[in-house]
């Protein structure tokens, strides 16, 4: 059984509606230190991120503590939006989460199978350093739960699953908060 600690990152300097790939607040920092001081407590395990900046930066403060480097999975990225127009995509996103997994259209399953898929199969406990509609999916896919949203997992906040390398497990859930995607 491996454990996967997977982290939302900080809070973003900028919502999912007003920039493509934003890096982290000043609060957004302070809450990665925060996060990255409670697993330093744990003995130092392989981080991946999400290659966006926000995931990345938050990653970077566990990595900092643990010296360690940061693998870049492509696979726990945000979910992908067919849409350009910023103001467009956050209204894309709102419909989309407002849905059910088995609604997705055809390149929005392949992206659900392929983020499960690396969880399930970690090689070993590691964490992850993801976004708010990748936890939720992957909390789905634990629980059967046929909504997009499930919960609502705090900036920084760390969920825990557990992976017999066939299905998912949630172990705990992350803190949650009255919080918009970014």
């Amino acid at each position: 059984m491996k454990t996967i600690y997977f982290v939302r990152h900080g809070e973003a300097a900028a919502g999912f509606g007003a920039h493509r790939d934003p890096g982290l607040s000043a609060l957004g920092q302070t809450q990665a230190d925060a996060t990255a001081t409670h697993l330093a407590t744990l003995d130092p395990m392989p981080i991946f991120s999400s290659p966006l900046q926000r995931a990345q930066q938050t990653a970077k403060a566990l990595a900092t503590k643990w010296d360690a480097p940061i693998t870049i999975e492509d696979r726990i990225a945000e979910i992908p939006s067919p849409i350009d127009d910023l103001t467009d995509r956050s209204s894309w996103l709102a419909s989309v989460m407002a849905g059910r997994w088995r609604e997705l259209p055809p390149n929005l399953k392949t992206w659900r199978t392929a983020l499960i898929e690396c969880v399930v199969n970690a090689e070993q406990d590691c964490v992850m350093f993801s976004h708010f509609v990748a936890i939720n999916l992957l909390v789905g896919e634990a629980t059967n739960e046929a909504a997009m949203v499930s919960f609502r997992p705090a900036n920084a906040s760390i969920t825990r699953f557990e992976s017999d390398g066939t299905s998912l497990k949630v172990l705990s859930l992350g803190e949650q908060a009255q919080t918009h995607v970014n």
